[in-house]
C-alpha cells in the first residue's frame, strides 16, 4: 500500500464512492436485475477480450441459452466466456466482507471457480500446458520481462496478502486496497495460467456492494487494454532513489497505477450515470420506436414510449395496465405488446404474468449508446 500519498488517494476515491452509491438508486429492482445480468455478460466479454480471446456478444448470448457453434474454436470461447458469467455468480454468493474478499482464500476461490467449470481441453494453453483450478503453481516462470516471485515462496506472498489487504480500510481507503491488491496478486502471479481472469473476477465480487452490478471495471480496463497492461507493469518497477517509498518496489509507479484504477472506476460510474438519466432515456427510446417503425414494423407505435419508460422506472406492470397506458384500443394494444415481448424488451414468465423491461443486444446501441457497442458490429465467424 502507498505510505504518504494514501490520504491524498483516499480524497480522490470519495466522490467515485458516493456516484457508485447514488448510481445505485436510480433504477428500480427489477430494472437493476436486468441490467446486472447485461453487466455480467460485459464483463466476461471484456476479461477476455484484455486476454486476446473474446468471443462475439451475439456467441456470448446464444452460450447463455445453451446454443454452441459448429465452429470448435467458437465453441471453446464460448465455454470459457460461460464459465466467466457462472464463477462470477458463484463469487458473489461467498457471503464474505469486501476486505475479506480481497484475501488469498478468494483469488484461488475465484480461479477454482472459473476453471472447474471448464473440460480439460478448454483448459489446455496454447502451449499444451493444463491449467489446473485453483491450483497454485510448482514451477518457476516469466511473464514478457516480469519474473514473479519463486514459486516456493507463493504461499508466503499470499499469506502477506491476507495480512496487508484482508482488513478494515473504511470506505474511502478500501477502492485503494482493491487497487493494489489487483496489482500485487498479477505480480505474484500465483498460478500457473488464468490469474488476469481469475483476478478480474475476484475483484468483481469485491466491488459488488459497490458497483451493485451497474458497471462494469472490466469495461473501463479494456477500453485502456494497452495502458492496462502498462501500469500493471510499471507498478512492479523497482524503486527508484531514496524519496520512492521505503520498499523494494517504486511507490510513485504504484501511486499512478492507483490513480489509474480510480479514473476507471470514475469514468465507468459516470458514463452509467448518464446512460440511466431518465430525460435521456426517454429520449432514446423514442428514437428507437421510430427506427423500428421506419423500418416496417407496423407493431411499434409512438404510444407506447411512455408504459416501456415506466415499466424501466418504475418496475414491472400487468399487462392490462401497460396496454392502457398505450391508449390505444384493446386489440392493437395486444399486437405492440405482442411484438415487444417477442423481441425482448419486454420480459414475462408466462402469458398472464407481468411484464418487465429487457434489454436485448439488438437495441444496446440505441438504448445506451457506447456501452456495449460490439453487440451490434456484425458477426464474422460462426
Amino acid at each position: 500500500m502507498p505510505g504518504r500519498g494514501l490520504d491524498r488517494l483516499a480524497v480522490l476515491a470519495r466522490p467515485v464512492i458516493e456516484a457508485a452509491h447514488r448510481l445505485q438508486g436510480s433504477a428500480n429492482e427489477s430494472t437493476r436485475r436486468q441490467l446486472c445480468e447485461l453487466v455480467r455478460t460485459m464483463n466476461s466479454y471484456y476479461s477476455n477480450r484484455i486476454e486476446g480471446q473474446s468471443t462475439h456478444p451475439i456467441h456470448i448470448d446464444k452460450a447463455l441459452r445453451a446454443n454452441f457453434s459448429g465452429n470448435a474454436d467458437v465453441a471453446k470461447r464460448q465455454r470459457i466466456a460461460l464459465a466467466h458469467i457462472e464463477a462470477e455468480r458463484a463469487m458473489e454468493g461467498v457471503g464474505a466482507t469486501e476486505a475479506q474478499l480481497l484475501g488469498s482464500q478468494y483469488l484461488v476461490l475465484a480461479h477454482a471457480n472459473l476453471y472447474g467449470r471448464l473440460s480439460e481441453d478448454d483448459r489446455r494453453t496454447d502451449e499444451g500446458r493444463l491449467v489446473e483450478p485453483g491450483r497454485l503453481r510448482t514451477e518457476d516462470v516469466a511473464v514478457g520481462r516480469h519474473q514473479p516471485p519463486a514459486w516456493v515462496s507463493v504461499p508466503s506472498f499470499l499469506a502477506r496478502v491476507d495480512e496487508v489487504y484482508a482488513t478494515h480500510w473504511g470506505l474511502d481507503k478500501l477502492l485503494v486496497a482493491m487497487a493494489c491488491q489487483h496489482h500485487r496478486m498479477a505480480w505474484v502471479h500465483p498460478f500457473l495460467d488464468g490469474n488476469g481472469r481469475a483476478g478480474r473476477v475476484q475483484l468483481h465480487a469485491a466491488m459488488r456492494s459497490l458497483t451493485g452490478g451497474l458497471w462494469s471495471v472490466n469495461r473501463g480496463l479494456a477500453r485502456r487494454r494497452d495502458e492496462y497492461y502498462w501500469r500493471l507493469s510499471e507498478a512492479g518497477a523497482v524503486r527508484q532513489g531514496d524519496l520512492d517509498g521505503r520498499g523494494n518496489l517504486s511507490e510513485r509507479t504504484l501511486l499512478n497505477w492507483c490513480e489509474f484504477f480510480i479514473d476507471i472506476c470514475s469514468d465507468q460510474v459516470a458514463f452509467m450515470t448518464r446512460m440511466l438519466d431518465l430525460g435521456r432515456l426517454q429520449d432514446r427510446i423514442t428514437a428507437l420506436i421510430t427506427i423500428r417503425s421506419h423500418e416496417g414494423a407496423s407493431d411499434y407505435r409512438p404510444q407506447a414510449i411512455l408504459p416501456l419508460l415506466h415499466v424501466l422506472a418504475a418496475g414491472p406492470v400487468a399487462r392490462g395496465g401497460f396496454i392502457q397506458m398505450t391508449g390505444l384500443a384493446e386489440r392493437t394494444g395486444r399486437k405492440v405488446l405482442s411484438q415487444l415481448i417477442a423481441d425482448g424488451l419486454l420480459i414475462s414468465d408466462g402469458h398472464r404474468a407481468e411484464v418487465r423491461i429487457g434489454f436485448p443486444l439488438n437495441a444496446l446501441d440505441v438504448l445506451f449508446p457506447n456501452l456495449y457497442p460490439e453487440a451490434a458490429t456484425a458477426v464474422t465467424d460462426e
